[in-house]
C-alpha cells in the first residue's frame, strides 16, 4: 500500500498552471509520491503530466466529471494512458440518482464506460460520502444497490473513511467485507470539537486509524491510500497534509 495526496484537499491552489506547479513542488516536498488529481483547474493534461513528472510524483487516481463517463469515454481513456494511470474516478454521486428510482438507471448510464475502461487496462472508481448509506423503501442502502448493479471487476470503490463513519457504518467492518473493490481509498480523521464535527489530519480524530491502516494493508488488494482532507477550518492544508504524511510514516 503506497501513501499518496488527494489534490482537492489543496485545490485553491491549483487554478492555474502556474498555481498547480507549485503546489506539486510542495506535495513533494512534504514527502508524498502519488497523487489523485482532483479539482485541479483548466490545465493541459499533457502540462498536467509534464508538472508531476518534474516533481517526482505518479498520478495514481483522477475524479472525473459525470459527463466525460457518458459522453466521452474514449477521450477519457486516452487522458489517463497519457496520465499512465489505471484508475478513472467518479466523484460524486449525481444528484437525479438519488431516489430509489433514480439509482436503479445508474448501471444503465454508466456501465458502458466502465466496460470500455476495463477493456483498456483501467477500472472505473466510486467515491462515497454519506448519502450512499441512506436507506431505501425495501431496506437496502443506495450503497448496496450501486455494489448490486455494478460487477467488481468493472467498479471498484475509494472508500472514504470520514464519510464511511458519517453514514453510521462501522467503517473497519464496512472494509472487511468490501476488500475486492478497495483498490484505492481516502484517509481522512473524523473529530469532535464541541458540538461540531470537523474532518481532521490521519491520527488527529477519533477514527481506529491503526486497525484500519492494519486492514487496508492486509487485504491484498488496496494500492493506493489517499490522505484527503476538504476543509482545514483555517488551518494551512499544506500543514494538514503534512501532519497526516507523518503520522502515516512507517505504514507503506
Amino acid at each position: 500500500m503506497k501513501i499518496g495526496a488527494q489534490s482537492y484537499t489543496v485545490r485553491e491552489y491549483c487554478k492555474n498552471e502556474a498555481e498547480f506547479g507549485k503546489t506539486m513542488e510542495k506535495i513533494a516536498a512534504i514527502g508524498y509520491r502519488y497523487v489523485q488529481l482532483s479539482a485541479i483547474g483548466p490545465i493541459a493534461p499533457e502540462r498536467v503530466k509534464a508538472v508531476c513528472d518534474q516533481n517526482g510524483l505518479k498520478i495514481v487516481l483522477t475524479h472525473n466529471p459525470e459527463k466525460d463517463f457518458l459522453t466521452a469515454p474514449e477521450e477519457l481513456i486516452r487522458k489517463h494512458q497519457l496520465y499512465e494511470c489505471s484508475y478513472v474516478g467518479l466523484g460524486f454521486l449525481p444528484e437525479r440518482y438519488h431516489t430509489p428510482e433514480g439509482i436503479l438507471r445508474f448501471a444503465d448510464d454508466f456501465l458502458p464506460a466502465a466496460e470500455k475502461l476495463h477493456a483498456a487496462g483501467m477500472k472505473m472508481m466510486y467515491h462515497n460520502h454519506a448519502l450512499e448509506f441512506a436507506h431505501m423503501p425495501d431496506g437496502r442502502t443506495i450503497m448496496d444497490c450501486l455494489l448490486e448493479m455494478m460487477p467488481a471487476e468493472l467498479m471498484g470503490v475509494t472508500a472514504d473513511t470520514y464519510w464511511l463513519h458519517y453514514g453510521g457504518m462501522d467503517v473497519c467492518a464496512w472494509l472487511r467485507k468490501n476488500a475486492e473493490r478497495l483498490h484505492c481509498v481516502h484517509l481522512k480523521d473524523y473529530a469532535v470539537s464541541g458540538f461540531e464535527i470537523r474532518m481532521a489530519p490521519v491520527g488527529e480524530g477519533n477514527l481506529d486509524f491503526p486497525e484500519i491502516l492494519g486492514i487496508l494493508q492486509g487485504n491484498g488488494v488496496t494500492e493506493y491510500a489517499l490522505v484527503e482532507q476538504d476543509n482545514c477550518y483555517g488551518e494551512s492544508p499544506f500543514d494538514c497534509l503534512k501532519r497526516s504524511r507523518e503520522y502515516l510514516k512507517g505504514w507503506e
